[in-house]
């Protein structure tokens, strides 16, 4: 089945970042092999927009800002649970730079998040507190931009995230899952799944899309 892309249509890029790929502070398995997807993809669209995680040091989600702590684990903070990662995407490092081979020189826009020391984010629409706008609705209504398709890193944390609260703020998203690839922490593919089925968030592939 092919999907016609509509003059209000955009694809949203997530975090394809150093620091999420292989040799990266926080690698997700075969990140990079999506980046050449990830371009053809962007070919079909006028209208695309990049997110970037943007960290500070002494990150609220980094274990090493909490002592006695590692990596994966979760603990509580004032907006409710908070899974610990590695340092990872600091602000101006090689680590939080886009993946050298993505190649999107029309993309409009580069939305930056989770750069607030005290809360993170994994949706581009709302920190963690699902209640502090990253300002992205707003930008896309002004733009008329009404259709997402979503792709990018990861698919069980950002890309998940962004595609349910993008759906609560009245955006049709769907997720271009082979453009995508997973942290796969255990259950949390399947979680994802569930979740997007629930709210009615569509997964389809990039042969959808691709016209050639």
């Amino acid at each position: 089945m092919t999907i016609d892309i509509r003059p209000t249509d955009a694809l949203l890029v997530i975090d394809l970042q150093n620091d999420f790929c292989p040799g990266g502070a926080l690698a997700v398995s075969e990140g990079d092999q999506i980046v050449p997807l990830v371009n053809r993809l962007a070919q079909q669209f006028a209208h695309v927009i990049l997110t970037q995680d943007w960290h500070p040091t002494g990150h609220i989600s980094f274990a090493s800002t909490h002592p006695g702590t590692k990596p994966f684990a979760s603990i509580e903070v004032p907006y409710g649970p908070q899974t610990l990662w590695p340092d990872h995407c600091i602000q101006h490092s090689n680590g939080a730079a886009f993946h050298p081979a993505l190649d999107v020189p029309h993309a409009e826009l580069i939305l930056r998040k989770g750069f607030r020391r005290e809360i993170d984010s994994y949706s581009a629409f709302l920190e963690n507190d699902h209640f502090t706008p990253t300002g992205l609705a707003g930008y896309l209504r002004e733009r008329g931009l009404k259709r997402l398709f979503l792709c990018g890193l990861a698919y069980d944390y950002c890309v998940r995230h962004s595609a349910i609260g993008g759906t609560a703020l009245g955006f049709e998203c769907l997720v271009v899952e082979d453009a995508t690839r997973a942290v796969a922490l255990p259950g949390s593919i399947e979680d994802t799944n569930a979740a997007l089925a629930e709210k009615n968030i569509r997964r389809i592939s990039s042969a959808d899309l691709l016209t050639s």
